[in-house]
């Protein structure tokens, strides 16, 4: 497919992991959507100005201001020496809130950043599905968004875009489903136990066995806790309750999903660990891009192994199915304590096992609001901002 792309692309989280692989993307298949907008984190000011040049983005935003300077420096020193015009260029929260409205109807945004705050604009009109289809590659912003009542028409199916738009078909019916299995590598942690993880280093929780990624998510492997986002992520998606999706552990991470229907069958999603195909699929749908990456090669000998989770080492799970469950914002409360707790621990003033410790705390306190769902994105943001009040307490009491 070639010729001029005629979709915009907002990326908020554009130098992490997530974000330079879809810059990527849609390098190789430039078909795809024009860059109309960046919002970068201010910590890579190198990198922001190769991707302004690069990409060309009408807006770029710091979320942090404090870096703003550093960052527009580098960039406007690369727009000169390229003689090309500096994108225009805005700092702070939001700022971003702001991008993300800032296209119109026809044009669509993606959004790799992993805060809800920063995925969820307070104006309707720059929101998911007024306007913009919005394509998400994090469970953030769905898990501490969604409520067990929220019904979202047209995502109870199964859908494959394998037949030509004449002839598109849903594949299972949302009564042929009987579950979902989730696949988790296990982390650089599998088989532990509780005391072998006490004195676990965030050096040695950074050593994913096979995915390269941020701190924040390599982290989350290690915990779990990004398992059990996407446990509520696809109860959002599909409109199934938690109990209704299972999770195993897949060392060799290379079935990404399952569908088991209730004839007894299984349908699987695999390929090599790259996340490039799920960004490819987020960029392009429905259609499928040739060669993004590499496929599986069944002419040399290999194992797929599948094991339960640990839960009693790993409470991750178990956590987020009971915030699930309860809904009134609790899985805002969780995510927000969960990335609080992260930095906790990468500062030393947190245990790697202190991390869904703090969740479960924070989850437990009877002083907990609870958003209603005339609250809107608002109520959310307030009982997340509570979360990290508390948890940000509880760390400062522990580390006295």
């Amino acid at each position: 497919m070639t010729g001029t792309p005629t979709r915009r692309l907002i990326l908020l989280g554009s130098t992490g992991s997530i974000g330079t692989q879809a810059l990527d993307v849609l390098t190789r298949y430039p078909h795809i959507a024009r860059v109309h907008g960046l919002a970068v984190g201010g910590t890579r000011p190198e990198l922001v100005a190769e991707q302004v040049l690069a990409h060309r983005p009408a807006q770029l935003v710091i979320s942090d201001a404090s870096r703003a300077e550093t960052v527009m420096d580098a960039v406007q020193q690369a727009c000169a020496e390229a003689g090309i015009p500096a994108p225009q260029i805005g700092a702070g929260a939001d700022a971003v809130v702001e991008l993300a409205g800032s296209l119109g109807p026809g044009t669509w945004c993606s959004t790799p950043s992993p805060a809800p705050s920063a995925c969820c604009p307070p104006s309707p009109s720059s929101t998911p599905g007024h306007g913009s289809p919005w394509r998400t590659r994090n469970h953030w912003s769905s898990a501490a968004t969604w409520s067990p009542k929220r019904q979202l028409p047209g995502r109870s199916c199964l859908w494959t875009p394998s037949t030509p738009r004449s002839r598109r078909r849903w594949q299972g019916e949302h009564e042929q489903i009987d579950h979902l299995v989730v696949t988790a590598s296990g982390g650089p942690f599998r088989g532990r136990s509780r005391e072998e993880l006490s004195q676990v280093t965030p050096e040695q929780a950074l050593a994913h066995p096979t995915w390269s990624m941020g701190r924040v998510i390599t982290t989350n492997s290690a915990t779990l806790v990004n398992k059990a986002l996407e446990v509520i992520e696809a109860c959002f998606q599909f409109d199934l309750p938690e109990d209704r999706v299972q999770v195993v552990v897949h060392p060799q991470s290379i079935v990404h999903s399952m569908v088991t229907l209730v004839d007894g069958s299984t349908i699987a999603q695999a390929s090599p660990p790259d996340m490039r195909h799920a960004i490819g699929w987020a960029l392009a749908h429905p259609e499928k891009l040739p060669g993004l990456a590499a496929a599986l090669d069944f002419s040399t000998a290999q194992s797929w192994t599948f094991e339960p989770v640990d839960e009693d080492t790993f409470d991750a799970i178990t956590l987020a199915r009971a915030a699930h469950r309860e809904g009134g914002g609790a899985m805002a409360v969780y995510n927000a304590v969960n990335e609080e707790a992260v930095e906790a621990f990468f500062t030393g003033s947190l245990s790697f096992l202190g991390i869904t410790a703090l969740i479960r705390e924070v989850l437990e306190d009877p002083r907990r609001p609870r958003a209603q769902r005339v609250d809107g994105v608002e109520g959310l943001l307030a009982v997340e901002d509570w979360a990290r009040v508390t948890a940000r307490a509880l760390i400062t009491g522990r580390a006295r």
